[in-house]
C-alpha cells in the first residue's frame, strides 16, 4: 500500500478513531457496531471505511447470517496494514491470531498455534483471491504465493532455488521479541500459514526451521 495515501486516511480523527478499534477488534466488525462503538450515525460512518478500504488499510468481508436479504458488511485490517502505532505488519496478524490459541484453550499449545496458522493462510489467500489481486494461487505457483505474503507480512524473503522447489530464508523477523519468549507459539503459527499457503499452490513445505534450530527462520518449499 502506498503510506503517503495511508498516512493521510488516518490524518483524519474519525477514521483514526474507527480504525483504532478495527485494530483492537479480534474479530471484524459491522458499520453499525462501529458506529455505536463511537455513538456516530451509519451513514457517517460508511464513507470513511471505503476511504479506507481504498487505500489498502480495510478488506471487507460479507456476512449473510443465514438471513435473507443483502448480506452484512464487516471490515478487519488488510494483512500487512500497520497497527495504530504504525507498528510493523506482523504485529496486528500476530495478536489477533494468539488471541485464537489462548482462547483455544486445549492441551499442545504448538498444535493449536499451527492449526490456527494454517486458517489464517487459508484466510489469506481467499481474500486475495476476494480482491481480485492476481492468479488463483495454484496459477502463480507455490514459491511465489509464498514469497508474496511474506513480503507483505514484513520477514523480508530471501529465496535460494533448489532443484524442486526454493530455500526461502525470513532475513527479518517483525515479531522477534514474540518469537524469542514463546517460539512454540509464534513459530508454529509462522509455520501454519507457510504451510496452507504453500499447499493451496500445489506445494508443500518439505521442512521449516524455527529459532530453536542450528540454521532458524527459513522454509524448505517443494513443488508439487
Amino acid at each position: 500500500m502506498d503510506r503517503q495515501s495511508v498516512y493521510k486516511a488516518l490524518a483524519d480523527d474519525t477514521r483514526f478513531a474507527l480504525y483504532a478499534e478495527l485494530v483492537a477488534s479480534a474479530e471484524p466488525l459491522s458499520t453499525s457496531e462501529l458506529a455505536g462503538r463511537l455513538k456516530l450515525h451509519a451513514n457517517t460512518v460508511r464513507p470513511h471505511l471505503e476511504r479506507m478500504r481504498e487505500v489498502g488499510l480495510l478488506e471487507v468481508e460479507s456476512d449473510h447470517n443465514g438471513s435473507v436479504g443483502r448480506p452484512q458488511h464487516r471490515y478487519r485490517p488488510a494483512p500487512g496494514a500497520p497497527g495504530v502505532d504504525i507498528d510493523p505488519p506482523a504485529y496486528l496478524a500476530l495478536s489477533g491470531l494468539l488471541a485464537q490459541v489462548a482462547a483455544a484453550g486445549r492441551p499442545d499449545p504448538e498444535a493449536v498455534a499451527n492449526e490456527v496458522g494454517r486458517g489464517e493462510g487459508r484466510r489469506m489467500a481467499a481474500a486475495d483471491a476476494k480482491r481480485g489481486s492476481g492468479a488463483r494461487p495454484r496459477q502463480r505457483g507455490c514459491v511465489e504465493v509464498v514469497r508474496a505474503a511474506m513480503t507483505r507480512l514484513g520477514f523480508d524473503p530471501v529465496l535460494e532455488p533448489t532443484g524442486e522447489g526454493a530455500t526461502m530464508t525470513f532475513t527479518h523477523c517483525p515479531v522477534r521479541e514474540v518469537a524469542e519468549a514463546h517460539p512454540e507459539l509464534a513459530c508454529n503459527l509462522h509455520r501454519g500459514i507457510v504451510e496452507a499457503l504453500a499447499e493451496l499452490a500445489g506445494g508443500e513445505v518439505a521442512a521449516f526451521a524455527t529459532l530453536a534450530d542450528p540454521r532458524p527462520c527459513r522454509a524448505e518449499l517443494a513443488v508439487g
